[in-house]
């Protein structure tokens, strides 16, 4: 009897030991947040990798105050495949719902990769009331079905820039271009989905025309296309002084190599995905010199203007090894965990409705300029990042460097013309 009541002074004694040696694990259950999207393209890739960094950093801070308690963030993640070719809308809903049902996140980041999947998976978000912070889907469809019927939808949210505030962005560039250069005549050549359509389409019916510019012809390709030869040729022999571009699928870097070796006489003026990040001017031998790409959030590329926009990608680029080669994506995923964490610690509450009200209520100085939502759940952008989210365009210069040149707030230089393009004045 005796030396089992000195085995149990023992085993306490060495427990209470073992207890204030180690540090204490704490077993509250983590906040699921689900980031259900296109992860085999790089804009899925990089927001899943700002996600996590976000994260990680939150974690390590302590966690989200949700009540009394501190709670950690844990990530699930699905591949929605949405983004490549053939891979029908349906397939991508059942993932959408397979990782709502299954993992039973408290809010959604990032989202479908299409606008056509995100379109189709407003219902399911409604129907199971999970907030979602959308990140890549930009068609502005999405806000007209939020203000047509706010209660259903009032779950979706997008922190990235949409449509219209591309188009916006667009605009002004294309006004430099034509004050400065003269320039009035325009081929248009896009991918053949929403956002790219929507996007050409303004530009062709309204923009353009409305502006002075002469529309010498419009090319749409399907996804997975790698031959724009034609088009270009038809741009040249038309006399265009831009070729507007909007593409997001790998192959269409090729589009760029092509301009250079025709030498088609226009500035490519646009958006090209694989064309956005650093890397690209060794993927593609260094002959992307003299193209203008957008970016269409700060923080995707640093800027010194904005100093949030350089320590994000400083931060990114540190942890990961490599810069952030895309243009769209990474910098609204990862602004995207600090609004949700935000609106948890303000609604001190994990209830959809109770998120969903704190974040409509965010004000907040982020990585992108100044994050604030309007009546359609989207994030509102302009050109001064003090005062809304911002994107901006950027030209590759012939020794390998990406300089913004709009909008003024940021721009770091001048838009300078490839030898073979010409001023139109």
């Amino acid at each position: 009897m005796k030396k089992s009541i000195c085995f149990l002074s023992f085993v306490f004694v060495l427990s209470v030991v073992w207890l204030t040696a180690v540090p204490f694990v704490s077993a509250v259950e983590p906040i699921v947040v689900g980031v259900p999207t296109s992860l085999g393209f790089l804009e899925g890739k990089e927001s899943l990798k700002a996600v996590e960094m976000a994260v990680d950093e939150i974690n390590a801070a302590g966690g989200v105050k949700v009540g009394n308690s501190m709670r950690p963030f844990k990530i699930e993640s699905i591949d929605l495949r949405d983004a490549a070719a053939g891979v029908p809308v349906p397939e991508a809903l059942l993932g959408l719902e397979k990782i709502i049902l299954e993992k039973k996140p408290t809010a959604l980041l990032v989202g479908p990769f299409r606008s056509e999947a995100l379109l189709a998976g407003m219902d399911i978000i409604s129907k199971y009331k999970v907030p979602l912070l959308g990140s890549i889907a930009m068609s502005p469809g999405t806000e007209a079905k939020i203000k047509k019927d706010p209660e259903k939808y009032k779950y979706i949210f997008r922190v990235s820039m949409n449509v219209i505030y591309w188009v916006k962005l667009l605009s002004g560039t294309m006004g430099s271009l034509k004050n400065e250069f003269g320039f009035n005549k325009v081929y248009l050549m896009n991918q053949d989905i929403a956002w790219a359509r929507g996007t050409a389409g303004f530009m062709a019916t309204k923009y353009f025309p409305k502006a002075g510019w002469e529309i010498l012809g419009h090319d749409q390709y399907p996804t997975g296309s790698s031959d724009f030869s034609s088009g270009l040729m038809k741009a040249k022999s038309g006399g265009a002084n831009v070729v507007f571009t909007c593409f997001d699928m790998p192959q269409s870097g090729v589009l760029v190599k092509q301009w250079k070796s025709i030498k088609v006489p226009a500035l490519i003026a646009g958006f090209i995905s694989p064309m956005a990040g650093q890397v690209a001017w060794k993927t593609f031998d260094a002959k992307i010199g003299g193209l203008m790409n957008a970016i269409f959030e700060i923080g995707n590329m640093p800027t010194a203007k904005y100093p949030p926009a350089k320590a994000f990608y400083d931060a990114y680029l540190k942890k990961y090894g490599e810069g952030i080669q895309s243009g769209h994506g990474p910098a609204p995923s990862y602004e995207s965990v600090y609004i949700l964490k935000d609106a948890i610690e303000r609604a001190g509450s994990l209830n959809a409705d109770d998120i969903v009200a704190a974040v409509e209520k965010t004000d907040k100085k982020g990585v992108m300029g100044r994050i604030k939502f309007d009546e359609g759940h989207q994030v509102i952008y302009g050109t001064d990042p003090e005062k809304t989210a911002t994107g901006c365009f950027f030209q590759w210069t012939e020794d390998g460097k990406r300089t913004i040149v709009y909008p003024d707030s940021l721009a770091e230089g001048k838009i300078v013309l490839p030898p073979w393009v010409k001023t139109a004045k």
